[in-house]
């Protein structure tokens, strides 16, 4: 079902590329304004953008590191100077994610992690928190993971910032329902992408053989889960964890 998201704006962070970009062409599509947030590929995010008017969507693409307060309180106010409130938050952006042994973790390996998923939500909610509350109204949506369910090995860096993220989407939701802004998150299986360009077919299949579906899913699948969160329809469903991996884990 096509989602209406005409007169909304939508921040996706990390959408020039990947999940990121199929999540900003889902809202794009459903009618919303779309501000395509990018770090490190500037010309992905500005050729996303002039394919997304070129199909008759408002894209506009903005630089910016999230981690960073003063360039997420700039890039917030660039982007309601071209479109207006903010209506939908989605908070995709992250780095690097080496797995790494027990043997080999660091508190900085941990903190690389939790930059992306703790403190980047925070700045990017409180930038765009008081609009919302006084109009009533927001969609505030992470991008989470399967990996904190499962709980993979050698990776416990990268799960135990998704945990942490999952964390804040909970509290949020029930902190901001008063004022009818909905706070969830929506955990991707492993969807691949341009960041498993080097994974092996082997691997790939051996996950799809234990997926119930017995296959992975497709960038486009994300898009649709954000696309309903951020709409009207989903006005009731606030501080969900929703897993978009084919029944590999269970709610």
């Amino acid at each position: 079902m096509k989602q209406n998201l005409s007169n909304r704006v939508a921040l996706v962070t990390g959408a020039s590329r990947g999940l990121g970009a199929a999540i900003a062409e889902s809202l794009a599509v459903a009618g919303a304004a779309v501000a395509i947030n990018c770090f490190g590929s500037a010309e992905k995010a500005e050729a996303l953008a002039h394919s997304l008017r070129e199909f008759g969507a408002r894209a506009t693409a903005f630089k910016a590191d999230v981690r960073d307060e003063a360039q997420v309180r700039q890039m917030v106010a660039d982007v309601e100077a071209l479109y207006g409130p903010i209506d939908i938050l989605v908070l995709n952006a992250t780095g690097p994610q080496p797995m790494l042994k027990l043997e080999e973790l660091t508190w900085r390996a941990c903190l690389d992690q939790l930059e992306f998923f703790v403190k980047s939500p925070v700045l990017l909610v409180q930038a765009t928190l008081a609009q919302m509350k006084r109009r009533r109204h927001g969609r505030i949506i992470q991008i989470g993971s399967e990996v904190f369910d499962r709980g993979v090995p050698e990776f416990s860096n990268y799960v135990s910032a998704k945990g942490a993220q999952l964390g804040l989407s909970r509290s949020w939701a029930r902190e901001l329902a008063p004022f009818q802004i909905t706070v969830n998150t929506v955990s991707p299986g492993w969807i691949p992408t341009e960041r498993h360009a080097n994974d092996s077919q082997q691997a790939k299949d051996a996950y799809a053989a234990e997926v119930p579906m017995r296959r992975m899913g497709i960038p486009e699948d994300v898009g649709a889960a954000v696309a309903f969160l951020a709409s009207d329809a989903a006005n009731f469903v606030t501080g969900q964890n929703i897993a978009v991996n084919g029944g590999n884990t269970l709610g």
